[in-house]
């Protein structure tokens, strides 16, 4: 294959990878706390496809990862005491995972049959220290303030169960996704209190995507991708041609 059939190639992988992303965008963009993500693409400068020292080197279409957009989004009001959302940007809720610290923005908690605060996939939120929180139902619902205390009412005044941790990294690229709303650490810098962050009870944050700009994208991608189908098919063509030619000549 020539250098245009080669670049050409390049760039409908990217595309399909893209066309992934974009998709898991709109999959997700009612789905509590998530974040916009990108394809991050570069052109890579790769050799000629023939040892010939007039064939000259082509950019290829090379996919350097996934980014994320970890602006905050808007908070929708529910009402339900159990909801939280963070105002602060780069600012994560704690739970606990099989393996380790696990980091959100989804804060549609609920609590288990021992009253523990806990993900809707039952993982225990931390509070502040990384202990859990444990509610008593004789109390009723929770009180949360905007700095994360989490309190009851009892019947000889407010009870103070725990607070909800809430953290910041200083890079959010040390952040991996792990599924269902979920991030990883990939390094041992521990994360800080976000004591800049507020803890809103009774709201949840909506997904930063931009249906309508995704939407569009969608619809470049395909034609996109339908274009370079249409070279890659020109120059076969132009080849076929030109083989036919050479052998009339011969």
């Amino acid at each position: 294959m020539d250098n245009t059939t080669y670049v050409a190639l390049s760039r409908q992988l990217v595309l399909r990878r893209e066309l992934d992303v974009t998709a898991n965008n709109i999959a997700n963009m009612n789905t509590t706390g998530y974040k916009f993500e990108q394809l991050l693409v570069s052109p890579e400068r790769g050799r000629p496809t023939f040892n010939d020292p007039i064939k000259t080197a082509a950019h290829f279409a090379f996919d350097k990862g996934i980014g994320r957009d970890f602006s905050q989004g808007t908070f929708l009001q529910t009402g339900n005491p159990y909801d939280l959302a963070i105002d602060g940007e780069g600012a994560f809720f704690v739970v606990n995972g099989a393996n380790g610290n696990l980091y959100t923005r989804d804060g549609a908690f609920t609590v288990n049959n021992e009253g523990v605060l806990t993900t809707q996939n039952g993982l225990v939120v931390q509070g502040d220290g990384g202990g859990e929180i444990r509610l008593n139902p004789q109390y009723g619902e929770p009180t949360i303030s905007p700095d994360g205390i989490v309190s009851q009412r009892a019947e000889d005044g407010a009870v103070r169960v725990g607070k909800i941790g809430v953290v910041r990294f200083g890079n959010l690229a040390d952040l991996e996704k792990r599924g269902d709303n979920l991030f990883a650490a990939t390094t041992n810098v521990p994360p800080v209190p976000a004591t800049d962050a507020r803890v809103r009870q009774g709201l949840l944050e909506a997904s930063n995507v931009n249906a309508i700009a995704e939407i569009t994208k969608l619809v470049e991608i395909n034609r996109a991708y339908a274009s370079v189908s249409k070279i890659i098919e020109q120059n076969q063509e132009l080849n076929r041609t030109a083989v036919e030619r050479l052998g009339r000549s011969a």
